[in-house]
């Protein structure tokens, strides 16, 4: 947990008291805040697990695509992993190297490919082609740029949804996934590589899942992509500069210890040299370890409700407030907890509250926690530094949240929260605009 309480019990996170933040009239709440200092620490930490091996720490930009945090990262010597035209556009934006950028994603589109070919001297580092048909797309958009684009082929390892321990929506790896080139089909794509005159295999890649809490399917399936990768350079020749295991590394929502990043790549960098792979550079892509744990959701409560049902055999109480699913969309998607804490003292006697948001679906429910029986004027929802912000919505026309970024004790940048006003009169529009008929 990233966050501390100082004597008189008030919440701090990146050495500033949350409490001071939500009362400051400029950012109110719901407001993420972030610590960079601890991401940029954690970055070092993970690239201090390669033991000086040629490796490349790729962010996964999904996750967090705040710009304070993509250059911070960036300073750390970390690249890119991005899955649209616009995250490559940021990445680069942000001081990432072209060099140092791969592009996954099933469904590009020929704009967002001809920006990864044309990046820089020579395209990006690599982008990522997830089926045998991109391969004669990448090429031909190649071609007509007078350029070869670099590729990595991003192999199904075929680890199936029960192996990871992980929800099936976050599950990428196993034979039905939409993601990756099936093993059976690895020969197909090696055929249509040859035949591509404007492309260079330089690496091969995987992806199994995400908020993988025990290293043992990642490295399964490392096993099976360095045995590919082994097999296809005695069998064809080919020069490769990289072999990427991906990302996916969990965090602690607060169900128990898990393994951390740099656990994962000794792991894999043991398999690595006994598939005699080690003269190839290690890529990794990890997104929610690097920066779920140093962000929170900052939220005002805006009142109590209470009920009785069944007769009077059980009661309810609910804790209301202006954070909703809209801001943290991870609950109600993946059914995901999140830990949540009063900003001020915790030592209080403690009651189960029910802690639920505005927006009008039943699934805007955080869950049951025990807080402060007499109700805190504000909460923190914990470990919400990755995919919150970067899935929200304006749903029941509610203005997306602000963002605090902090480093070194001090606000060093700050993104307001959207106003209603705005969203009225962009969803309004013109009187005079022509409707389709």
């Amino acid at each position: 947990m990233a966050t501390t309480r100082d004597k008189g019990g008030d919440l701090f996170l990146g050495g500033i008291r949350l409490r001071t933040l939500a009362d400051d009239p400029g950012v109110g709440t719901p407001t993420y805040v972030y610590d960079l200092s601890a991401i940029a620490l954690e970055a070092r930490e993970l690239r201090s697990s390669f033991e000086g091996a040629p490796h490349l720490v790729a962010f996964a930009v999904k996750a967090n695509s705040a710009g304070p945090i993509v250059r911070t990262l960036a300073r750390e010597g970390c690249g890119a992993d991005v899955v649209s035209g616009a995250e490559l556009g940021l990445a680069l934006e942000c001081g990432i190297a072209p060099d140092h950028v791969v592009y996954s994603g099933v469904a590009k589109t020929d704009d967002e490919l001809d920006r990864a070919i044309l990046a820089g001297p020579r395209g990006i580092g690599a982008i990522a082609v997830e089926s045998v048909e991109e391969i004669g797309r990448v090429d031909a958009r190649a071609a007509a740029a007078r350029r070869v684009a670099r590729l990595a082929i991003r192999v199904n390892p075929g680890v199936e949804l029960g192996e990871l321990g992980t929800h099936e929506y976050i599950a990428t790896g196993h034979d039905e996934a939409k993601f990756g080139v099936a093993r059976g089909d690895l020969p197909s794509a090696l055929s249509a590589l040859r035949a591509a005159a404007h492309t260079e295999l330089v690496g091969f890649g995987m992806h199994v899942g995400s908020q993988l809490t025990s290293v043992t399917a990642y490295v399964e399936a490392s096993r099976t992509l360095f045995g590919i990768v082994a097999n296809m350079r005695a069998e064809h020749g080919k020069r490769l500069a990289f072999v990427d295991t991906g990302g996916g590394f969990g965090i602690d929502y607060g169900q128990g210890p898990c393994a951390r990043p740099g656990d994962f790549v000794r792991a894999v960098r043991a398999e690595q040299r006994a598939a005699g792979l080690e003269g190839l550079a290690l890529h990794v892509e990890p997104g929610r370890s690097l920066v779920a744990p140093h962000g929170v959701l900052v939220a005002r409560v805006l009142q109590t409700k209470a009920s009785r049902f069944q007769k009077g055999v059980a009661a309810l109480k609910w804790l209301l407030i202006d954070a909703g699913m809209n801001d943290l969309l991870r609950p109600a998607l993946y059914k995901a907890r999140h830990r949540i804490v009063s900003l001020a003292s915790d030592a209080a006697p403690s009651s189960n509250w029910r802690v639920v948001g505005p927006v009008c679906e039943s699934s805007d429910d955080f869950g049951t926690h025990g807080l402060p029986e007499s109700p805190p004027a504000y909460v923190a929802i914990l470990d919400a530094g990755a995919y919150g912000y970067t899935m929200a919505s304006t749903y029941n026309g509610r203005p997306l949240p602000a963002e605090v970024f902090l480093e070194e004790g001090r606000v060093v940048d700050r993104r307001s929260r959207g106003s209603a006003q705005a969203w009225i009169a962009e969803r309004a529009g013109s009187a005079n605009a022509v409707r389709a008929p």
